[in-house]
């Protein structure tokens, strides 16, 4: 029997070494926006760089995306033919061209740096960039933030903070939404409950007298004397034995960070029930060595 001349072997050899090619082109790489590409740059010019990422044309990369850093010298922070990574930031133009960033790579690792800071409660120092009704933004490692007026210690004079470096904690760290949201209080008040203690004898100045009880600030916490640790005596007005301003000192007698609440006692003070609305300055004068006794009671 004739055996037919178009065997499946004279199919396959019809497919040449051209047509692979073109079906090669068919396929290139897919380049998709926010893929991080490995490249070499292989020529500078005024607007930027152009770099070899393996495609059909050169990947190019502004100038304003080369680096968080300022920047004057492209062959010192692009050196030729020295393999770095990208991002693209502009899927592929009708010559197959990309646009690439480094900067936009070095953005993302601060954010992951940030939000490894965060989940260990670390602080930072921050700048002051600008001032809004809302309160201030700040530059985190190049990356722009913002505290909240209610987050700032100084929250009257805000233009007062411009170009000031603050101390700050994170509230909140979102990527994808572009959110970085901070506080100086918060930061504040931890470095000042680091060094706090029960049964540790602090000074500051009332702040607040209300029904209840009086608000010390200890030099940017506030604490609270409630009006039953003020003395082992029923005190019925404190308007009339304290006034705000007034210097005080008391030993405190709990302490929570999560809430920041710093409980104060001037009661453990006391020789007998009622010295300190009798004699308060003769208290006040050698609170030291009463804390130092009361100290012991509170270790009990």
């Amino acid at each position: 029997m004739k055996s037919d001349s178009k065997s499946p072997h004279a199919t396959e050899s019809s497919f040449s070494m051209d047509d692979f090619a073109k079906a090669l082109e068919q396929h290139d790489y897919q380049f998709q926006k926010g893929q991080v590409v490995r490249g070499k740059v292989f020529q500078h010019d005024s607007n930027g760089a152009y770099v070899d990422i393996g495609g059909k044309s050169a990947a190019f990369m502004p100038m304003e995306e080369v680096s968080l850093r300022s920047h004057s010298d492209l062959a010192e922070l692009l050196p030729l033919q020295e393999e770095q990574d990208f991002v693209i930031i502009k899927e592929q133009d009708a010559d197959g061209q990309v646009t690439i960033s480094r900067r936009q790579l070095e953005i993302q690792q601060v954010w992951e740096r940030l939000a490894e800071m965060q989940e260990n409660s670390q602080t930072l120092q921050v700048k002051v960039t600008g001032v809004n009704k809302g309160g201030v933004t700040v530059d985190v490692q190049g990356v722009r933030g913002f505290i909240p007026r209610s987050h700032l210690l100084e929250r009257n004079d805000l233009d007062s903070l411009k170009g000031q470096t603050l101390s700050a904690t994170f509230i909140e760290v979102d990527f994808s939404n572009n959110k970085l949201v901070l506080s100086n209080r918060l930061a504040t008040r931890s470095a000042s409950f680091s060094q706090l203690e029960v049964g540790q004898l602090v000074e500051g100045k009332v702040s607040g007298i209300k029904p209840f009880g009086l608000f010390v600030d200890l030099e940017g916490v506030s604490g609270l004397l409630h009006i039953k640790q003020i003395s082992q005596k029923f005190i019925e007005s404190l308007s009339s034995l304290f006034q705000v301003g007034q210097v005080i000192k008391a030993v405190i007698i709990d302490l929570d960070e999560g809430k920041g609440r710093i409980s104060l006692s001037t009661r453990v003070l006391e020789s007998y029930p009622g010295e300190m609305t009798e004699k308060m300055d003769e208290v006040m004068s050698n609170a030291e060595e009463r804390a130092n006794k009361a100290k012991g009671k509170l270790e009990e």
